[in-house]
């Protein structure tokens, strides 16, 4: 009999497009395993990286806004939901395999720091080997999840992951569709953030950037997918040259303006201290690392083991191992 997973394989060669990744053409995985009768094997993964435990620890890890007060801030999960609703809208839109795109986007930030880019910046400049969070995110699904067995993801999930940011384009366009999700996402979010904060007023906009991509984030979304779905081809994931030009513009504005804010990045001095007290602390002291770190130790080597567990604090258990370790306890005297 037929099973579901084939079924859907099926479904997939009719109505998926020709530069559309399809499930049964897989590179496959690392280990070989035997295929699910239900899921395909993007859903697989897709479900390992929902249900692992660095997935759960981006819910207290910085986007932009260092330990803001508020419940409407963005964190590091909600940044991931957002790269993945706007990534599986191309995916659709172009007929790219859905599972395969959201797999990608859910996975791409498990290896970032605590306290955001401010954090990988000063893991970069602690480690000796550098730190790049796309790295870590890979090295998260292959070797630290699951009891250090890692995920045992598929090829092709594998690499939207390590090229969702930086330098090589992923091999397929579910994850050049996450790439650009990525980039869409956060810089509207940011606004919208920074504007929050008080730190940004709508107004401040660069006017001929509102005049392409809106003056909302709404409207910028929009308008930005828009284009893609409009000038992409089946072999090529690309926005128009005007909307492309504002789009960097916005970039460039963001990086002069709220990424460099004072009031906004008034925290993240005390970022590097903190990482590289810690990073001290444990490489004068391997005990103090949890077992299967200590192992990664005795395998790869200690500045590993310690870069892998840093890496892997959210915000608040990177402040409390501090305070542990660092600020001296109070007595309670009954």
């Amino acid at each position: 009999m037929q099973t579901i997973r084939e079924r859907t394989e099926q479904i997939e060669a009719m109505i998926l497009s020709q530069g559309a990744a399809h499930s049964q053409n897989t590179r496959g995985r690392q280990q070989k395993e035997q295929p699910c009768d239900m899921r395909t094997c993007y859903q697989q993964d897709r479900d390992r990286i929902i249900h692992c435990k660095s997935f759960r620890r981006l819910k207290q890890k910085t986007q932009v806004f260092l330990s803001p007060e508020g419940d409407h801030y963005r964190t590091r999960l909600t940044h991931t939901l957002e790269v993945s609703q706007i990534a599986r809208t191309l995916a659709r839109a172009l007929r790219l395999n859905e599972d395969l795109t959201e797999a990608i986007a859910l996975g791409h930030d498990l290896g970032h720091t605590p306290f955001g880019h401010a954090g990988e910046r000063a893991l970069n400049e602690i480690t000796p080997n550098g730190f790049r969070h796309h790295h870590q995110s890979l090295r998260v699904v292959d070797r630290l999840e699951r009891s250090f067995q890692g995920l045992n993801l598929t090829w092709e999930v594998r690499n939207g992951i390590v090229c969702h940011t930086k330098g090589a384009w992923p091999a397929t366009l579910e994850g050049c569709a996450v790439r650009y999700a990525d980039r869409i996402a956060y810089m509207n979010h940011d606004i919208e953030d920074a504007v929050a904060a008080g730190v940004l007023h709508v107004e401040q906009l660069p006017r001929d950037v509102v005049e392409v991509l809106g003056s909302t984030k709404s409207q910028r979304i929009t308008t930005l997918l828009t284009d893609m779905i409009a000038q992409s081809t089946e072999q090529e994931l690309k926005f128009s040259a005007e909307v492309a030009d504002a789009y960097e513009s916005l970039r460039q504005f963001m990086y002069a303006t709220v990424y460099v804010d004072k009031v906004a990045k008034r925290e993240e001095a005390k970022v590097t201290k903190v990482l590289a007290e810690l990073y001290d602390r444990f490489s004068a002291n391997l005990d103090l690392l949890p077992e299967g770190y200590l192992q990664i130790a005795y395998q790869e080597g200690a500045d590993r083991a310690i870069t892998d567990y840093i890496s892997g604090m959210s915000d608040e258990y990177a402040v409390h191992t501090f305070e542990d370790l660092f600020v001296p306890r109070k007595w309670h005297i009954l």
